[in-house]
């Protein structure tokens, strides 16, 4: 597989009156094509952030981000439009990802009109495969948002983001404000498609239970900065960063038994504000394994076993 996806070094700060907010704060992250790569840390870790960075919805303040070999932070406004046909985003409420005064067929045939890649019915014959597509009945084309649940209306996103045959969609939190069982329907509508059409993912999540089924590799971000990165089944089977072990020692197990036998890691300490500056590693002023080195140094993401790197002094020779 060749990257499709390059970024080095992103970063995204916002001016305060208290200071800058380090958003995003030096993220390297390879997409290859057909690959989903899971993007996980708690709320405020900058993971939203980071995908609109990448995307230029937010204008980054440092750092390349480079898709299929174009360097999209030296593309022009027609540049950027042409980049958004090839890379969409499906956003996180569905409630508010959809204009409430347009109807189905407007807010799907959209795009196809802004690319001018069909008119008149030929748009709409578009936009009523686009709905079987999703699972969603053609008919419901002449419907307003209001009158589709939350599942529905995140299918109609999801149509929405492949009227234009993308090559990578940005799922930011895409099941979050959904009930779990059609979390579960939409995370197999995502991998069908995937399947269908080759598409890459970079999916945003802060469940780690739900990105385990559907990435095949996993970033691990904290305070802006990513810590590690495995594939998927190494990443939950031996992780090498105490934060990953952390976030993972919270994800409930199905079997009474183990579960009750499990050891939680409750992590204590202060996150640091993303205003000051940080001496050292990020993490620990939350970390149980802190020693000094990680006072005066900020680790590097490692690669310490084939594919699987980590940012974190503890593994060092």
């Amino acid at each position: 597989m060749s990257a499709l996806l390059q970024v080095r070094g992103l970063k995204v700060h916002f001016p305060t009156p208290r200071g800058v907010v380090r958003a995003v704060d030096g993220v390297d992250l390879d997409v290859n094509r057909g690959e989903t790569v899971g993007l996980v840390g708690e709320s405020g870790c900058g993971k939203s952030t980071a995908a609109r960075g990448i995307t230029h919805l937010i204008p980054p303040t440092e750092g390349s981000v480079v898709f299929d070999g174009d360097d999209v932070s030296a593309l022009d406004s027609g540049g950027l439009r042409a980049l958004r046909q090839r890379m969409q985003m499906v956003f996180q409420d569905p409630y508010a990802s959809l204009d409430p005064r347009m109807t189905v067929l407007d807010i799907v045939g959209e795009p196809l009109r802004n690319f001018k890649l069909a008119r008149g019915s030929q748009r709409r014959v578009r936009v009523r495969e686009l709905l079987e597509k999703v699972g969603l009945d053609p008919d419901f084309d002449r419907r307003y948002p209001h009158e589709f649940s939350g599942g529905q209306r995140q299918r109609i996103g999801v149509a929405r983001a492949l009227a234009v045959n993308p090559d990578m969609i940005l799922c930011d939190e895409p099941v979050s404000a959904l009930d779990v069982s059609i979390q579960a329907q939409i995370i197999n509508l995502l991998e069908d498609l995937r399947n269908e059409f080759g598409l890459a993912y970079l999916f945003i999540s802060h469940d780690l239970a739900v990105v385990r089924h559907v990435a095949d590799r996993i970033a691990v971000m904290y305070l802006g900065r990513i810590v590690e990165i495995a594939p998927s089944g190494e990443l939950y089977r031996d992780p090498l960063h105490p934060y990953t072990e952390a976030l993972l020692s919270a994800v409930p197990v199905p079997d009474p038994e183990v579960e009750a036998r499990r050891e939680r890691i409750v992590l204590t300490g202060d996150v640091p504000s993303p205003t000051q500056e940080i001496s050292g590693c990020p993490f620990r002023t939350r970390c149980p394994k802190e020693f000094d080195r990680c006072a005066v140094e900020a680790p590097q993401l490692v690669e310490y076993r084939s594919g699987h790197q980590a940012a974190c002094f503890l593994h060092d020779d």
